[in-house]
């Protein structure tokens, strides 16, 4: 296992790189602990597998260094990290049987055939393929054969991390949720470094302490899933995280009060002078919909029924608003929304501000 650290690390595919867009990867400096289990969270183009391909050893970035531990990996090939990787589609070997393809990776490395049958009865077991060790990979479903993939991953005890590509895009949604379950749990077993792709929010949230979010090349937050609901950092990450996502309105804020349009919404603290493009940022799980004085007019434009709560669709002015309420709850019939302003955000340019102390 491994500290990780990413010492500003930057990438461009370019040969000579002027701009911050010419980078695929922009600036990163952060330190992943030993045994963390992360997430690198994002869309596609948002240089995730940029980034997951430089710890891999399968990039070597056009700026910065890569520490494993206190060594620096920066240069060295894929084969010399220690890593496993486990990818989007099972790398496994269909002639061979469940348990020849977990003991491969050990074998390889001229492991005593004692302590292979340990290792390979050990995964199994917390992988739930155990009855089917004696079995070809090649009549499988790709359910089974992922298992045998990830198996491969956790099988050695000696790896620095293991890296996940993308690892359940296969797989259908039921089976998913089994194996996110089965990954957090050997990651509470085996205690490896563990660093997980993917541009599904359920999946990193659910697998990971912390998680990495990427946009247009640039790490925008990295925290655990309470962090990214409650204080998102950037506007995307309020947008990316939750269904749906937060609210983001363009606004004009002037000290302890925001105006959007002709509507002004009080703030839970001053703020400084802002210049630039300042917006209103509010989950819709904290807005209320009432009846009367209070709040601003809106108007409703849909009612989604999700069955344990219903989606509110409004507009304020020519901006949409999303509330969440409890099933049950009436919708007024010329409802005002009301911000809960201890979760009212404020963003300059894409990012958080804070408030005066």
């Amino acid at each position: 296992m491994a500290r990780i650290t990413l010492d500003h690390i930057a990438h461009s595919y370019k040969a000579n790189p002027q701009k911050p867009t010419d980078y695929a990867l922009r600036e990163v400096h952060h330190v992943w602990n030993d045994g963390g289990a992360y997430a690198l969270l994002g869309p596609s183009g948002c240089g995730k597998t940029t980034l997951l391909n430089i710890i891999s050893g399968l990039l070597t970035p056009s700026k910065g260094r890569l520490l494993f531990g206190d060594k620096d990996v920066t240069r060295l090939p894929t084969e010399a990290r220690n890593i496993a990787q486990v990818f989007q589609f099972p790398v496994i070997y269909d002639t061979m049987t469940v348990h020849d393809n977990l003991a491969f990776p050990l074998r390889n490395r001229g492991i005593p055939e004692s302590e292979v049958e340990r290792a390979v009865k050990e995964t199994a077991e917390m992988i739930g393929l155990t009855a089917m060790l004696k079995k070809r990979a090649k009549g499988l479903t790709a359910d089974e054969k992922q298992k045998i993939s990830l198996g491969r991953g956790v099988v050695r005890s000696d790896v620095n991390a293991i890296l996940f590509d993308e690892p359940l895009t296969v797989i259908d949604p039921h089976m998913k949720w089994m194996l996110r379950s089965q990954l957090k749990h050997l990651h509470k077993r085996v205690g490896h470094t563990m660093i997980y792709v993917t541009h599904d929010q359920t999946e990193a949230l659910s697998f990971a302490d912390k998680v990495v979010v990427m946009y247009e090349g640039e790490v925008v937050q990295i925290g655990t899933p309470a962090d990214l609901f409650e204080k998102p950092k950037h506007t995307f990450v309020g947008y990316f995280i939750g269904s749906p996502g937060m609210n983001v309105l363009p606004a004009k804020v002037a000290g302890d009060k925001a105006s959007v349009g002709e509507h002004e919404i009080a703030l839970r603290a001053p703020y400084a002078e802002l210049s630039g493009k300042t917006e209103l940022g509010i989950r819709p799980e904290f807005v209320k919909l009432v009846h009367g004085n209070d709040g601003v007019p809106v108007k409703v434009s849909a009612v989604e029924d999700i069955g344990r709560y219903r989606i509110v669709r409004t507009r304020l002015g020519a901006h949409e608003v999303n509330a969440v309420l409890p099933e049950g709850t009436p919708v007024p019939a010329e409802p005002r929304a009301v911000f809960d302003t201890s979760r009212l955000n404020v963003y300059l340019d894409s990012h958080l501000v804070e408030a005066r102390q």
